[in-house]
């Protein structure tokens, strides 16, 4: 439910939008992975940057911190290491549920005669 009263629209400064433009081109860096760092919609920055191509926000002569570049790569080199250890996690859960539930299928009473067969 939105909240009452006048809709408060934030103003985004040319510089700002420029220095988000040039980080979005940086080769290893998702345009997702830098709307999220500056909290701003994924398609707000799509918008900034075909402005940009138009010519309409001028991107040269933007100083780009490279400790912010590199800390936006890192970003999306750790979440692709995280969704992979989260796909191995999911598939070793998967395989002790399956384990344990043939374990627990299986009749107690096979097991022993199989025991009783080799000791004698």
């Amino acid at each position: 439910m939105p909240k009452p009263g006048p809709r408060t629209i934030a103003r985004y400064s040319e510089q700002f939008k420029a220095t988000a433009v040039r980080l979005s081109l940086l080769p290893g860096v998702a345009v997702q992975d830098v709307a999220a760092s500056l909290y701003i919609h994924p398609f707000m920055l799509s918008r900034w940057r075909r402005q940009a191509r138009k010519g309409q926000i001028v991107t040269k002569g933007v100083k780009l911190d490279p400790q912010v570049a590199a800390e936006l790569k890192e970003l999306r080199k750790l979440r692709k290491e995280h969704a992979r250890l989260q796909m191995e996690h999911d598939i070793l859960k998967k395989a002790i549920a399956f384990t344990s539930a043939r374990r627990a299928k299986s009749s107690p009473s096979s097991s022993t005669v199989k025991a009783r067969t080799r000791s004698e």
